[in-house]
């Protein structure tokens, strides 16, 4: 069901713990997506957690040009890289079952992996020092001259081949930082080797049914189905054209996952509570990494990155944040645990950037603290 515009301020009102703050900023947080508003064109869905109440919760937009079905707290939307922390609390579960250790090394669970893969530890998979070759520069050279939406999808599975045919990584493992895709589809894949179940099936029975995430699952085409699917859209001149899928949408470990606002709000209750791990044993995602040649930098300057989280602060607070960016759809959580604070934004369309407009959800609140 569409939540009608005046249902943030009604929570608000029935929750007497919320600050009064908090109350009048249901209208600021409305004008800063108030772009987004529509009723044919893609849009975002906004949800905003304080102190462990939810106190914004609204949709703009469509699901898809089809339909014209609005957007709700319902909605599910690929997650992209957001679906990276789901692939790190599944390594992390298998660690505190003692199936796994994060300094096991990649040929431990792939003996058939090359002699390059040797040096190479689940938790250089976590933080992104791994060196593995990027899968998709792979299928670049492979399919040279290809418009992407003509190259067939790859599967996680698939990936892993890929990987176990190339001769040498990028850099030996552990000295820099590096964001990797590969990283996290082998993730995906030594869950399964370790658990003995399907990716999927593994997040469903470990995470999604303990935190009743009843409408969250890793898409599979064939397989199953996206309920209240929203589909991504990329704007042109002459308008929107529906760009749901290319070459890298069926991988899962790195980004195949889809939720909805309403699910989100459950995972950020167990991060909150320690529902699935406890604090200490979350502790290691939550260690920014230190390669051994050097401080951690991007293209975009330096990183601070755990397991499935980047860990920078902003503007002096403390924060666990990640983005998501695949075709047609742009994604962010950003988590201020000190402050009791999350703001996440899904959007089915490539025009906007979630992560500066939930920064300014926080700039409200962190201008008007109690």
């Amino acid at each position: 069901m569409r939540k009608s515009p005046t249902f943030a301020l009604l929570l608000a009102l029935a929750c007497p713990s919320i600050s009064a703050s908090a109350q009048a900023s249901s209208a600021q947080i409305d004008a800063i997506f108030s772009g987004l508003r529509s009723t044919n064109a893609p849009g975002a869905a906004v949800l905003v957690v304080r102190n462990g109440r939810l106190v914004f919760r609204r949709g703009y937009g469509v699901t898809d040009l089809r339909t014209l079905r609005p957007i709700d707290a319902q909605t599910n939307f690929r997650l992209a890289s957001l679906t990276k922390q789901f692939t790190a609390a599944c390594i992390m579960l298998l660690v505190r079952d003692g199936k796994l250790h994060y300094d096991d090394h990649l040929t431990d669970v792939f003996s058939e992996f090359p002699a390059y893969g040797k040096p190479i530890t689940v938790r250089n998979l976590l933080n992104h020092t791994s060196g593995l070759p990027a899968y998709e520069d792979i299928l670049t050279a492979q399919y040279p001259n290809t418009p992407d939406d003509q190259i067939p999808q790859i599967h996680d599975a698939g990936v892993l081949k890929l990987l176990e045919k190339q001769t040498a990584a990028r850099f030996p493992a552990g000295s820099k930082w590096e964001y990797s895709n590969s990283g996290y589809v082998v993730l995906a894949q030594i869950v399964e080797k370790v658990s003995g179940k399907s990716f999927g099936q593994f997040l469903q029975e470990r995470i999604f049914v303990p935190l009743k995430m009843n409408h969250t699952l890793a898409y599979e085409k064939g397989k199953n189905e996206v309920p209240h699917r929203a589909y991504g859209h990329t704007r042109e001149k002459d308008g929107w054209r529906e760009t749901d899928q290319s070459s890298t949408s069926a991988t899962l470990g790195d980004g195949g996952i889809y939720t909805s606002l309403d699910d989100l709000a459950k995972w950020d209750r167990a991060l909150r509570e320690h529902i699935l791990l406890s604090a200490g044993e979350m502790q290691p995602a939550l260690t920014p990494v230190q390669p051994t040649a050097g401080p951690a930098v991007s293209p975009d300057g330096p990183v601070s990155y755990g397991f499935g989280w980047y860990l920078d602060p902003y503007k002096g607070h403390k924060r666990m944040w990640h983005y998501g960016d695949t075709t047609g759809f742009r994604t962010t959580i950003q988590r201020f645990p000190d402050d009791n604070l999350t703001v996440s934004v899904l959007a089915n369309r490539t025009d906007v950037n979630p992560e500066a407009l939930a920064l300014k959800v926080a700039d409200l609140y962190f201008g008007a603290r109690p």
